[in-house]
Order: structure tokens, then sequence, then C-alpha cells
């Protein structure tokens, strides 16, 4: 979350701006009822990260998960209604910001609101993130773009603007889990170890799109070859090895683990391959230029709509960001997992 302040931007305290409802596990759900939508990923060993690309994907090295259940799309606008009607959640961005929580914010900018890609006309400096994002009042998982705008006919569309506090909430009162990082890119990589993209080797196949990306020079030219120039209905593209939709492209995607600026190194043995691996810690998740606020960040996986050759190649399942825990954006979603263990 940004606010203007007299030297930039401060984001916010999200521990302060939760709603005090108690969300519980909708009643009389069978386990047919719990697993529906949901594909089993068999657990195994693969080569986690890469060492082509980001510095933060690397180096690549071997982890091992136990099987679980996933999610078969992101959670679409139809299936997040639901929890809103059935509990009354309010999420983070529908809230304005307690000025306490924010020193030396701007008065003006303290309203509810949510991030929103805002395209510029023309070239721009690609350094500076606000020629193309705006803080737009009014804008949440309801209105997407901001006030006079709604997702009416996008019930099947992955559900936007949603914080790291709101996905957690829709988990619990479901009954599942958000994935770690291992089991989100293990599943996203369909069974295809080491293969540069969710599909193959190859970016597209005979021409065709396999995934919601960005088309044309970023963040001013969307040539929308794919078909689309915002996000897209969850089964639009065709799904991974495993029957998963959007594992790539169309919206970012949450998982449960705080970001760190790399992985740690290969194990030297098979007997020594990590099981079930965590992220880094929550202290070294802060953004380095923002140490006054330590607004924790958590791992997003697998690119957006807006990634772009000339801007963001993380359309690929290596590929990982951070994102602080108070802040929405109109190409972030989410998915679940239920894990055999539990």
């Amino acid at each position: 979350m940004m606010y203007g302040t007299d030297c930039g931007v401060a984001p916010a305290n999200a521990e302060n701006r939760v709603t005090g409802i108690t969300t519980v596990s909708p009643a009389g759900l069978s386990s047919a009822e719990v697993h529906s939508g949901m594909v089993f990923v068999p657990g195994g060993t693969f080569r986690m990260g890469s060492d082509k690309h980001y510095p933060e994907e690397a180096p690549v090295h071997r982890v091992s998960v136990d099987g679980f259940w996933i999610d078969r799309t992101p959670v679409t606008n139809r299936q997040f209604r639901e929890f809103v009607e059935a509990t009354g959640y309010v999420t983070f961005a529908e809230i304005a910001p307690n000025p306490k929580d924010y020193p030396g914010a701007l008065p003006h900018m303290l309203k509810a609101g949510s991030l929103v890609f805002s395209p510029p006309n023309r070239p721009v400096d690609l350094s500076n993130f606000a020629n193309w994002w705006t803080f737009k009042f009014g804008a949440n998982w309801r209105r997407p773009y901001g006030r006079g705008s709604s997702i009416r006919g996008l019930d099947d569309h992955p559900v936007v603007h949603v914080a790291y506090r709101d996905v957690e909430a829709y988990a619990e009162w479901i009954g599942k889990a958000l994935p770690t990082e291992a089991e989100w890119e293990f599943a996203a990589r369909g069974g295809l170890d080491g293969a540069e993209f969710a599909w193959g080797g190859e970016f597209t196949l005979g021409g065709r799109h396999m995934a919601n990306t960005w088309q044309g020079q970023f963040p001013w030219q969307n040539l929308a070859e794919d078909g689309f120039e915002r996000t897209s209905p969850v089964k639009a593209f065709p799904p991974n090895g495993y029957g998963l939709y959007d594992m790539i492209g169309n919206v970012w995607e949450w998982t449960a683990d705080w970001y760190s600026l790399g992985h740690s190194a290969d194990a030297p043995k098979a007997c020594c391959i990590p099981e079930n691996p965590r992220g880094g810690s929550e202290a070294d998740s802060y953004d380095g230029s923002q140490l006054q606020t330590k607004i924790p960040r958590m791992v997003l996986k697998g690119g957006s709509h807006l990634c772009a050759p000339n801007y963001c190649r993380r359309y690929r399942p290596a590929a990982r960001h951070p994102e602080p825990i108070d802040t929405s954006t109109c190409h972030v979603g989410f998915r679940c997992v239920l894990r055999k263990r539990n």
C-alpha cells in the first residue's frame, strides 16, 4: 500500500487495519465439497529456481515436497463473493487507513483504495513504477478499476485487490491453506522438471499463446495478441500437465512464505535435500530501502497479464516477486491447497 508523504511513500501497518470479524469454516461441507475444484499433485523432488534470469531465483537447488491438493484455478470473483456474503468480511482495500499508522502521510491520501494499473500513452522511464501505478480511491475487489467500475460479467475472472490478510481469511473460512513457494512452483511445473515454462521450453507453441501476458512494449503499448488486455477467465488458456489453469500469467498469486533475496545452495548429498521447505524469515523479508516502516513481504509467484519481455520476464514457474502484506493491486490474486499430512 502506498500513501503520499512529504518524503515519498510509506507502506501501511497491516496489523492495525484488519477487521475484528471472526471467520469460520462453512457449515456442513463434506470432504467431496471441500475437494471440489481441486487437483491432487503427487509429491516428489524437483529442481527449484533458475540460474538464467533474475538473481532472486538463484541458485537452482533440489527440493522435495509431499503430495497435496491445490485449487485447479485461482480463486474467482464468484468464490470470493460467496465468502464475503457468508461472513460479512471487509477487505483491506475497503478500510480507510488510520492516520496513527502512517506518520508523515498526506491527509488527503488516507482514504480506502488500492493500486490500479494506469497505462501511459507513450514510452516512459521503466525505473519508476509510478509512471503506470496509481493509488485509486474506491478501488477494491468489487470495483477493480476504481469508482464506477464493477465485476459484472467477471464472475469467472480471478479476484484481485486482495491483501495478504484477505487471502488468509478466505483460506481459513474454506478450510484450506495458502501454498508454500515450493509447493506452488512444483505444481506450476506440471511434471516438467527444469523446463523454462509451465508447458515446455518455448514461450508460445506453434504461435499459440499459452498464458495471459503482455504483448508489445510495456507499459504503453498493449497489443493484446492473446485476446485480453486485462484479466481473463480462469480457464481461458490451456492447463499444465497436472490439469492446473493460470499457474502462469493472468494474476500473480500469494504464497505462505516470507520473501528472501535468493534461494539456499543445493544440498551436497541426496540425503540432505530439504523436505517441504519454507521461505526466509520475516525479519529478512523487509525492504532494505524502507527499513523505517518494516512491513514484511511475502513471495508472489506466476507473473501476470502485465508481465512483458521488455520489463518483467516473470511468466515462468521459477520466477518470484516480493509483495508487502498490506498491499493490494489489480493484478494479484491467489489459490489454496490442502495437505495430506493435515
